[in-house]
């Protein structure tokens, strides 16, 4: 056999490899992350029921300063949306509020388009503990096959977990002004 042949048969090895090894991989996706804020929820709720305010603290929007934001629907609350278009980085989509439970939840049905399409639920939860409340936030959605092959080398909790926990200080720092 030839060298050429040797490479192009350990080439489609590993190939199928990493498709069959995608098939393993979980059919849905979920990214948490929590921190406690020394403020009741009545002061933080407004700061997520809103895209306006939401945007604020929002690290995915503060990725490039050049962003296209716009807003459509009633200033907060159910049917409250916003839409982006950014660089690379920060890509394109949209978010509206389909849940809002005062002072304790906001739900938020995500849309990207670009750099690739996916459609999630975004959650605000808060829980009051005393003298501080818990905020978690969290995002979930379905992974198709071409997101599970993609996980393989891309680990979607190492690229949102760290703007998650990033946005949740800012929004502490706005709250507990």
């Amino acid at each position: 056999m030839s060298i050429l042949t040797i490479v192009l048969i350990a080439l489609a090895a590993l190939v199928a490899a990493a498709l069959l090894y995608a098939l393993t991989r979980p059919d849905a996706f979920e990214v948490a992350r929590s921190t406690d804020i020394k403020a009741a929820p009545e002061t933080i709720f407004p700061l997520m029921n809103s895209p306006r305010l939401a945007n604020e603290w929002n690290p995915f929007v503060k990725a490039d300063p050049a962003i296209r934001l716009a807003y459509s629907g009633p200033q907060s609350g159910v049917g409250a949306a916003s839409s982006w278009e950014g660089n690379s980085r920060v890509g394109k989509g949209s978010v509206e509020i389909v849940e809002s439970t005062p002072n304790s939840k906001v739900v938020l049905d995500l849309r990207m388009l670009k750099p690739m399409k996916a459609d999630n639920r975004v959650e605000y939860l808060l829980e009051p503990r005393g003298g501080f409340t818990r905020v978690t936030w969290r995002m979930s959605g379905a992974q198709p096959f071409i997101g599970k092959l993609m996980s393989i080398v891309m680990d979607c909790e190492k690229m949102v977990g760290p703007p998650f926990e990033k946005g949740l200080a800012d929004l502490k720092a706005m709250a507990e002004k």
